[in-house]
């Protein structure tokens, strides 16, 4: 995982804990009074449920992973969960701090297969640690405060499938149907992403068809095939638009960036172009060659290279 997601999951993880980690504590306290006694632990459990934001269940279970209350929920008391042993899910096999409180890392619920999280409180009575007050949550009900994340404008290299990297020698770049009408094909996708409102287009070269996203309808795709793309008709399906002001990619360079991928495509057998994308709200392309490696980078750097970077000696 990428650095920019770990932060992002990172600082709602802390905002999380600080929300949980005191209501825990109050209530573990109190089961510490009543340690042993299932009634009065359940009791304590129900007392304080609504106290401890999103909740899904409550429960106390001993050093040894073993529950020694019942569940506790919104709907009541869950009696069959009584005695069972806990040790081996992943809540219980993470190290505790040594403040004693741990918002696990999130795992998949046995009881409906879901994303889900537990909190432990470690449970303390003159010094000795007794056991752990547990509070699982089901990711759909806690609320998201983190920042939206936003993807890096980085350049990011990544690896494909080995069996085609291994192989990459052995082909060679057969004409598709859209490489034989390159230039129609370009002219009209520039016209589609600089005035029809298209802002999204993956080009996949080897296969001549193009999946194109629209502004006015952003929720679907649509496919357009080689007789698509060589017959400019095709842009009097799509209203004009103008191109939008918030777009990274400026857009008297579009015709750019869709040469260079071009030449890309065109300018080796072996090492050559099969798919790529663009979209001119975030600013970037993506780049996937016969080694089956995909290149994520922003519009400027793309412009900044040339074939020489690409394919050394070759180009």
């Amino acid at each position: 995982m990428i650095e920019a997601l770990k932060d992002a999951i990172h600082c709602q993880r802390v905002t999380l804990a600080e929300l949980l980690s005191a209501p825990l504590a109050r209530l573990a306290g109190k089961c510490a009074a009543e340690w042993g006694e299932r009634e009065a632990l359940d009791i304590v459990l129900s007392d304080g449920f609504l106290e401890v934001p999103h909740c899904l269940f409550l429960y106390v279970v001993d050093t040894n992973g073993i529950q020694i209350s019942d569940n506790v929920s919104l709907g009541g008391l869950l009696p069959d969960h009584y005695g069972r042993d806990r040790s081996q899910r992943p809540y219980m096999r993470e190290a505790v701090p040594s403040w004693g409180f741990l918002l696990s890392d999130a795992y998949l619920s046995r009881r409906a297969n879901r994303p889900s999280l537990t909190a432990l409180q470690v449970i303390q009575r003159d010094g000795e640690m007794l056991g752990f007050l547990a509070d699982d949550f089901d990711l759909r009900d806690l609320t998201v405060t983190a920042d939206r994340y936003e993807e890096s404008g980085e350049w990011r290299q990544i690896k494909g499938d080995p069996a085609i990297r291994s192989t990459v020698f052995q082909q060679c770049r057969v004409d598709s149907l859209i490489d034989r009408n390159m230039d129609p094909a370009c002219a009209i996708l520039n016209e589609l992403l600089t005035e029809r409102g298209m802002f999204q287009a993956v080009i996949h070269f080897s296969s001549s068809r193009v999946t194109i996203w629209l502004v006015d309808d952003p929720f679907r795709y649509r496919i357009l095939d080689h007789e698509a793309l060589s017959d400019p008709d095709i842009c009097l399906l799509y209203a004009r638009h103008p191109y939008p002001d918030n777009a990274l990619i400026p857009q008297e360079r579009i015709g750019s960036i869709l040469n260079g991928m071009r030449q890309l495509r065109l300018a080796d057998e072996t090492l050559y172009l099969r798919s790529a994308s663009i979209n001119i709200f975030n600013g970037m392309l993506s780049l996937t060659f016969s080694c089956d490696g995909t290149h994520y980078m922003s519009w400027q750097e793309f412009l900044d290279k040339d074939m020489t970077f690409w394919l050394g000696s070759a180009a």
